[in-house]
């Protein structure tokens, strides 16, 4: 009697390192680890150099371990977008559930060791972010409505906050501002990527603004949220724990991001959205030169550091 082969689905092949990298969601994790390094380097105090590793290790690997969980969860969605199609688990590189137990256990992991070897303020923060972008915003809010993004955001703009609890052992107004700058960047910088991969939501059915909403609906709520993270853009310089350098970096920045903003809300060409493409890539430049900008004030001690928030 012949065998039957019965598998549905893409034909498994042998992981190798890499694909358990692209499990990390690499990129994602970079801009993470940037932006705790910058809430680390900020904080007024020291942090011995093995210790500030460590956190930013532990940083690292929880940023790792909720991009592999959100692909294991979303292996469905992922199959049938183009821009995701061809991530490790979609493509029968790896299982999901070898997904879902590295995360777990990365998870895990690195909470424990900032619980052990920081303190136990910057652990549970750790927990809250995993938990955040795992369960509030993968499971449910992602699938169910369209301020996915908003809520959802909160997650990928704890780091500073969770570098700053690593030296000082406390959150003080200072690292929620700059946890408000990742808040408020976050809705035009993805709601701008929806717009030009609109035809990937909906056919994943993905609930994201311009899908639920419309274009020209999302277009206006990016210009209002543009108009929101400007003034909280340069409020690290008027409350006094950022100087000359990042003040101009800042107005810099915030005057090409308005200016792509503007374009975005007046764009034609609903079918390639160029406009949109410029302002998502605009986006990153902006969060990039004010983290940098602030980073390198403390390395060169240009910003008053007397009497922090």
């Amino acid at each position: 009697m012949a065998l039957v082969d019965v598998y549905a689905g893409p034909e498994r092949r042998i992981a190798s390192v890499g694909d358990y990298f692209a499990l990390l969601k690499p990129r994602v994790m970079s801009l993470v680890i940037f932006t705790g390094f910058a809430g680390l380097v900020v904080a007024p105090g020291h942090i011995h150099l093995l210790s500030a590793f460590t956190a930013l290790l532990c940083i690292a690997v929880a940023a790792g371990a909720s991009g592999a969980l959100n692909m294991a969860y979303d292996s469905d969605i992922d199959a049938v977008m183009a821009r995701t199609a061809t991530r490790p688990i979609p493509m029968g590189r790896i299982a999901r559930e070898e997904a879902l137990m590295f995360g777990w256990w990365l998870s895990v992991a690195s909470v424990t060791m900032m619980g052990l070897f920081i303190n136990l303020l910057s652990a549970a923060l750790l927990a809250f972010t995993i938990f955040f972008y795992v369960v509030v915003y993968t499971l449910w809010l992602k699938r169910s409505t369209a301020q996915n993004i908003v809520i959802g955001g909160l997650s990928g703009a704890l780091p500073p906050a969770i570098g700053w609890a690593a030296v000082t052992g406390q959150v003080t107004l200072a690292p929620i501002v700059l946890v408000a700058i990742i808040f408020f960047w976050t809705p035009p910088h993805f709601w701008a990527l929806a717009l030009f991969r609109s035809d990937d939501y909906a056919r994943a059915g993905v609930p994201m603004m311009p899908v639920v909403a419309g274009k020209a609906s999302t277009r206006r709520q990016i210009f209002a949220y543009t108009l929101l993270l400007l003034p909280i853009g340069l409020a690290p310089a008027a409350l006094g724990f950022a100087g000359p350098l990042y003040l101009a970096s800042a107005g810099l920045m915030s005057a090409w991001f308005l200016s792509a903003a503007t374009k975005v809300l007046f764009e034609r060409d609903a079918v390639k959205e160029p406009a949109a493409k410029k302002l998502f890539f605009v986006s990153i430049a902006y969060l990039f030169v004010l983290f940098a900008a602030l980073i390198a004030e403390r390395l060169i001690d240009i910003a008053p550091f007397g009497a922090w928030l």
